[in-house]
């Protein structure tokens, strides 16, 4: 099967008859849709592909690619990809074998077993030989906007920013190269702005869901519809957002702080001389720590979070306001109220957040080991929104009681109740049901909040330059 390497007489007749074959219409030009058909008859259907070469090779942007500007686009694509086929190849025997893939990927921060790089390998390898040469590399990548390795490595790594209220996830695996071209910040930056709308677009689900969570079954927000209903009753329409500003606010000092606190952790469990990327269980770890210092430094903010949401029309003029009155009323401890069962509620949720997303990706992986290693938006979205969600169930009662300790209004007299005599008066008064007060309306805004905040962090990474 190994050719000759097509002569550079041979190569433009090559490109001419391809050139042909994709030109339907045969009008000289080639445009995106004539493209998309021409490809998935070679069984290449790479997601939104057609656009990314047409606008890569359209030198006079008509939109539409001439016999030129074809041949110009494979002459300087096939270029880069021998570079990078050669980077690869470090014994420079002309051929890469699985090792050299797994080397690579794990320069790039992407650890995988020696299985799943033969998966990548053989996706790529028409002979069978396990090892890929010049050719077939070539001919995986041409029509394939992948510019480099890192590309391949960025599916799985950073698979998508997803806010669905809770910032609790751990954070990404970013290379050297991307901490120093600016990439880290970019790409957080696009988080944030994502999640800042998915938040606003879902706040009222959010704020009905703190009032069951506080209230229980003696609030006469009983159903979904009925506790909107009310809540517009008592301060119209506006009085959904309540909470929402502070809730908005505190996203971006919590990524940095989190992702900062990651890379320090990060640098101590491996010592700062050995850079590369940490295993699953390294990454629990540190990402949970690292959340636990996001949290405690930002906590205060959860409370004022919880009270503005709960407030009555008139209570509190501001954010301002409501600090200045709690900490008149009750004191600077009362602005970690509630701080114990957030923090135990970190383990589970990062930890089973983790085992899900990686358990999810490797039967993904082990299902599709032919064709392309790129999972495809929807799969890495599946995988994100399941994961996310198994960890918010398995954490759902303690941010419960989190609340309903943020919630108590240190009235003189009045009892405060401890996390466990809460744990246990709720069990007695309305069973194990009630740690699960609100999760209605919690899971109702998942899929708004995952398919606004995929939206605009797409966007937002155009917008900023983040990826191609």
């Amino acid at each position: 099967h190994k050719r000759p390497d097509s002569s550079n007489q041979e190569k433009p007749r090559l490109w001419a008859e391809l050139f042909e074959q994709l030109d339907l219409n045969k009008n000289g030009l080639i445009d995106v849709n004539e493209l998309r058909i021409g490809l998935a008859a070679r069984g290449l259907s790479w997601s939104s592909v057609e656009e990314q070469i047409v606008r890569a090779g359209d030198v006079n942007h008509d939109g539409q690619l001439d016999f030129e500007e074809f041949t110009e686009y494979l002459r300087s694509h096939e270029k880069r990809l021998k570079l990078m086929f050669r980077s690869l190849d470090r014994n420079n025997d002309g051929q890469l074998d699985v090792g050299e893939i797994q080397q690579s990927l794990h320069n790039l921060g992407v650890d995988v077993t020696l299985e799943q790089a033969a998966k990548i390998l053989q996706s790529m390898d028409k002979d069978h030989s396990m090892t890929i040469d010049w050719f077939e590399w070539r001919d995986h990548f041409l029509f394939n906007p992948l510019h480099n390795m890192e590309e391949i490595a960025q599916y799985w790594k950073h698979s998508v920013m997803l806010d669905i209220g809770e910032l609790l996830t751990v954070p990404d695996e970013f290379s050297e190269k991307e901490k120093q071209s600016g990439f880290v910040w970019r790409q957080l930056m696009a988080g944030a702005v994502a999640g800042s709308v998915s938040r606003t677009g879902t706040a009222p689900l959010d704020r009905l869901k703190v009032f069951l969570q506080v209230h229980g079954q003696s609030s006469d927000k009983g159903n979904v519809w009925r506790g909107l209903h009310a809540m517009v009753k008592e301060g119209g329409l506006t009085a959904l957002w309540r909470g929402n500003g502070i809730n908005v606010l505190k996203i971006a000092p919590e990524t940095a702080i989190k992702f900062l606190a990651y890379e320090q952790i990060k640098c101590l469990m491996r010592g700062s001389k050995e850079a590369g990327t940490l295993k699953v269980q390294e990454r629990f770890v540190a990402g949970s720590l690292a959340g636990a210092t996001a949290q405690t430094v930002i906590y205060p903010m959860e409370v004022l979070k919880t009270r503005l949401t709960l407030r009555k029309t008139g209570q509190y003029s501001s954010v301002a306001d409501c600090a200045k009155q709690i900490l008149q009323k009750e004191g600077v401890l009362a602005f970690y109220k509630g701080y114990l069962p957030n923090m135990l509620g970190i383990v589970p949720y990062a930890g089973i957040d983790l085992a899900v997303y990686e358990t999810l990706k490797n039967a993904w992986l082990q299902r599709h080991t032919e064709g392309s290693p790129h999972p495809g938006v929807l799969v890495l979205v599946g995988c994100g929104t399941v994961s996310s969600t198994c960890g918010q169930l398995a954490s759902y009662p303690l941010a419960l009681i989190r609340t309903r300790m943020q919630a108590q209004a240190s009235v003189k007299g009045a009892p405060q109740l401890s996390m466990l005599t809460l744990f246990r008066s709720i069990v007695a008064q309305e069973g194990v049901v009630g740690l699960y007060r609100g999760i209605a309306p919690n899971f109702l805004k998942v899929i708004p909040a995952v398919s606004i905040s995929y939206v605009v962090y797409e966007h937002m990474r155009k917008v900023l330059g983040v990826g191609t």
